[in-house]
């Protein structure tokens, strides 16, 4: 059932590219919180046996950058909730692309032109490792929710600006971007 293996080979890289979702938790060093987030869309590229990267979009909190940017301790979560049961497990160490770093539109352009991005996570896996998923649902996928691109729309590039300056501390009190908020020039 269980299995640990030294990165993500063929076989888990196709598995990983068909699921729909996919959950990233982390925790502070001394902080009350762990964060655990549920991530969609086409927003995950798998560039190696132990690289992978996520656009990370505009949200209700910004605990992932923050915790990363503290002690960088990330676990990416994937479930199988069609076919044969797997939960799939990628512990690592993560960091945060924003717009203001050097390389950043080498990450972004990794990624569709998703509107509300705000930064690239790249973690490095330390530690892959599957188990049964026997208690996962299968769950049928009907397509992606649109209240994000309608929020972003509503908001206007100013407005999620703004919302990502106000937004930017983590629930422990923790600074997360170092420039939030820095207007979009280069939007894909």
């Amino acid at each position: 059932m269980a299995k640990t293996y030294s990165g993500l080979d063929a076989d888990l890289r196709r598995w990983i590219e068909r699921q729909h979702l996919f959950f990233v938790a982390t925790a502070p060093h001394d902080g009350r919180h762990v964060n655990v987030s549920p991530k969609g869309r086409d927003s995950l590229r798998i560039l190696d046996e132990r690289t992978l990267a996520y656009l990370d979009l505009t949200g209700s909190g910004i605990e992932t950058a923050a915790h990363l940017r503290e002690n960088g301790r990330i676990t990416l979560m994937f479930c199988a909730f069609e076919g044969p049961p797997r939960i799939l497990r990628v512990h690592g160490s993560g960091r945060v692309v924003e717009r203001s770093d050097e390389d950043w539109d080498r990450w972004r352009s990794l990624f569709p032109p998703l509107r509300g991005d705000r930064a690239v996570v790249v973690i490095t896996a330390e530690r892959v490792s599957t188990s049964c998923g026997y208690g996962v649902p299968l769950l049928d996928y009907r397509g992606e929710r649109t209240q994000m691109d309608a929020w972003v729309e509503n908001k206007g590039e100013a407005g999620i600006d703004a919302y990502q300056r106000e937004h930017n501390v983590s629930l422990d009190g923790l600074p997360a971007l170092r420039t939030p908020g820095l207007l979009r020039q280069t939007t894909p």
